[in-house]
């Protein structure tokens, strides 16, 4: 398998630090709200990989991070009258129920940022013993230009950075372009005591922190939005390699942004859309085959028309699975062996598979990937009927599943719930909520979530409607 390393900026053959294994660290979100329709693409596209890794049989340790003390957060709460933690966990809930009905799978491990604290202040005090980081009055600063090899990820020059900025009044930096570590507390703010200060950790030490202690010192992949290269990945490998003295990640992975009609995502001219606003909207398994059916790498656009689209095409799949299982649901055919043209068919569809492998296999092209599914369809729709032998059917439908699941695309219909189990599950929830079991009404909501159904919590009670 090749992939397209950014560190390298060419497709480099895959090989794991450990036969056998992959150690994937994906940035992930910081939770103040509803995550939006861009933040969707990261979470589908590298659990999709994932996916195909483990197909592949190997096993892979996938840490994604929950940044849970930020200022944005810090806001929120001050709007709302809470705690900073209240904020984040609320949305760390809600992040957790997208990404369940996306399809996308839990982390071998989600750590949180307030948890891992002591490892950061620990990092920091080792970059500083090695004369990589100072501290001024509470602050503590990285030196960026200690680390020689500063830019190697996003080939920015140093000394092209520096041009252009200036050191602010206020600051302390014995350079401009040094990053803080750990910076003192302000009034209202959630704080840890440190050697140097109470206050809080700057943003870029905790993954740094959080990829070693879950993954080790040397990973295999490291992923995320091309918007992280610069400055937030650069200054992990700065951090992890001046603190470890080794290299910190092999392959460096980032998806290219999402636009919304063509623009840059903005909530002032009304091209900023959350996942959960989407979801209401079309089925959550279309966002997610919308997502795979271009070049992780290519620029996507997202529009309500592109959207129809992708919504048709899903349907079709869909169509060409729901056939097939009724043909071997009713055992329609009076044949329990291949003909002699299935046979050839299904040296295509053997054909077809190793297609399917070697599009992921290079650079994880899921847009050609998709376009052999298709072709499976087309086998499906033109050649499996009631005169096709079973064996047949079973194997068109065994392909047809293999490669949709492979890409998390949940492609079986499942029977609708009808309206009394869906009254019955709700008044159960609003039951668990009366009785404070906050565990068991999450996991109802998340059911019918599953099933397509969306509540919405109204001052006249709860309101559902299929998605």
């Amino acid at each position: 398998m090749k992939i397209y390393n950014t560190l390298t900026q060419k497709k480099d053959e895959f090989v794991p630090l450990e036969e056998g294994k992959v150690k994937m660290y994906v940035c992930g979100p910081t939770v103040y709200n509803y995550i939006h329709i861009g933040n969707a693409r990261p979470a589908i596209i590298f659990d999709s990989l994932r996916r195909y890794f483990e197909y592949k049989g190997y096993d892979v340790n996938y840490i994604s991070n929950f940044t849970d003390v930020d200022d944005k957060i810090i806001k929120k709460a001050n709007e709302e009258g809470i705690s900073a933690k209240e904020v984040s966990e609320r949305y760390i809930r809600e992040f957790l129920t997208d990404m369940e009905a996306l399809n996308v799978k839990k982390a071998t491990y989600n750590p949180k940022a307030t948890e891992e604290i002591d490892g950061m202040i620990e990092m920091i005090q080792t970059l500083i013993d090695k004369g990589y980081a100072y501290e001024k009055n509470g602050t503590v600063y990285y030196s960026t230009r200690s680390f020689k090899d500063y830019g190697k990820l996003s080939k920015k020059n140093i000394d092209d950075l520096e041009s252009g900025i200036r050191i602010a009044v206020s600051e302390e930096k014995e350079d401009a372009l040094d990053f803080v570590l750990w910076k003192p507390k302000k009034e209202g703010e959630p704080y840890w005591t440190s050697p140097w200060s109470d206050g809080r950790p700057g943003w870029h030490i905790e993954c740094s922190v959080m990829s070693k202690k879950y993954l080790g010192e040397q990973i295999d992949i490291h992923a995320g939005g091309e918007d992280l290269v610069f400055p937030h990945h650069e200054n992990e490998i700065a951090q992890s390699e001046a603190a470890n003295g080794k290299e910190f990640a092999r392959y460096w992975m980032h998806n290219a942004f999402l636009n919304i009609d063509n623009k840059k995502m903005s909530k002032s001219e009304g091209t900023f859309f959350t996942v959960r606003e989407i979801c209401e909207q079309y089925p959550p398994q279309v966002v997610r085959f919308f997502m795979l059916n271009s070049h992780y790498r290519s620029p996507l656009n997202f529009s309500r028309d592109l959207m129809e689209a992708a919504k048709n095409s899903f349907t079709r799949i869909l169509t060409a699975v729901g056939q097939l299982e009724y043909l071997l649901k009713n055992n329609v055919s009076p044949m329990d062996t291949m003909t002699a043209q299935e046979l050839l068919l299904m040296k295509e569809a053997d054909s077809l598979k190793e297609k399917y492998d070697s599009a992921l296999d290079d650079d994880f092209n899921t847009a050609d990937a998709i376009a052999v599914i298709f072709e499976l369809v087309r086998i499906a729709n033109t050649s499996c009927s009631t005169d096709s032998s079973n064996p047949f059917v079973l194997a068109t439908y065994d392909r047809l599943i293999l490669l949709s699941d492979i890409l998390g695309l949940k492609v079986h219909i499942e029977e609708e719930l009808l309206e009394t189990d869906i009254e019955k599950l709700i008044e159960d929830r609003q039951n668990a909520r009366k009785n404070k079991d906050f565990a068991k009404s999450d996991q109802i909501r998340d059911l019918l979530l599953e099933k397509g159904i969306q509540l919405e919590d109204t001052r006249e009670g709860v309101r559902w409607k299929r998605s």
